[in-house]
């Protein structure tokens, strides 16, 4: 309980910095891409990538962020840290 504790606390200063005050986060295991939607429907007209992070903007608004292998940001090998918060 203590190391979920300590993700969480660890994730809650970047929450607090996104441009919404709502996030919605789906995460689809088989393809390894997470998506983070400030608005939903996004609606988005425009979209860059870089570095497999696409970011998808309506006019100049941040809408939503697609990480496609997201597995590999930040995540403990789910072996040698046990169970946490993450995406392992």
């Amino acid at each position: 309980m203590a190391e979920v504790k300590d993700e969480l606390f660890g994730v809650v200063p970047h929450l607090l910095k996104m441009p919404s005050n709502q996030i919605w986060v789906d995460y689809d295991e088989d393809a390894d891409v997470l998506y983070i939607s400030f608005q939903k429907p996004q609606h988005a007209d425009e979209s860059e990538m870089e570095d497999n992070i696409v970011y998808h903007y309506r006019g100049k608004d941040l809408v939503g962020i697609t990480v496609i292998g997201a597995k590999k940001y930040g995540v403990k090998d789910e072996a040698s840290s046990g169970p946490g918060i993450g995406l392992a």
